[in-house]
């Protein structure tokens, strides 16, 4: 066996090696590690992005969770303020009917008053017809009327005071 004979051969299959070698890693190694790249990119863009949406999700309910509980603080408070102003107004009616009950009870007493000066008038005006006729049956002569009423009227003055 004669090594000479197959050099050209070992010469010539590490050529076609290297060419091969050459060829998968044009054809087929850098499009399959480019593949591998790409995927390996996607997946990890998806798990940043999940992940993402996960902080988003968890900021939004957080943010609900806050909104709810304002809600519910503002509603106590608005809850609150009705009853203040139901209290109010509540209130405001009582002292107007306060107020009404006063001018009735004073518009009441002046009437009494006017009825009581009118009932006064009223007894003086007998009164005097009564002294009239009993003056003159007393002296038995009849007496300027108006003189009489006016000389009744100074004596009642007189005694009323």
């Amino acid at each position: 066996m004669n090594l000479t004979a197959y050099i050209p051969t070992i010469f010539f299959t590490i050529i076609n090696f290297i060419l091969l070698l050459f060829i998968l890693k044009r054809f087929l190694i850098k499009p399959v590690n480019k593949i591998m790249d790409d995927r390996q990119n996607g997946i990890k863009m998806s798990i940043k992005k999940a992940k993402d949406d996960e902080e988003k999700a968890e900021i939004s309910r957080k943010e609900k969770e806050q909104l709810l509980h304002d809600s519910k603080i503002k509603g106590r408070e608005i809850v609150e303020e009705y009853k203040v102003n139901a209290q109010k107004i509540s209130q405001e009616i009582i002292d107007e009917a306060k107020k009404e009950s006063i001018i009735i009870m004073e518009r009441s007493r002046i009437e009494i008053e006017r009825e009581k000066q009118k009932a006064e008038s009223e007894v003086r005006k007998q009164v005097i017809d009564l002294s009239l006729i009993l003056s003159e049956k007393a002296l038995e002569q009849h007496i300027d009327e108006n003189e009489h009423r006016r000389l009744i009227e100074d004596f009642i003055f007189k005694v009323g005071s």
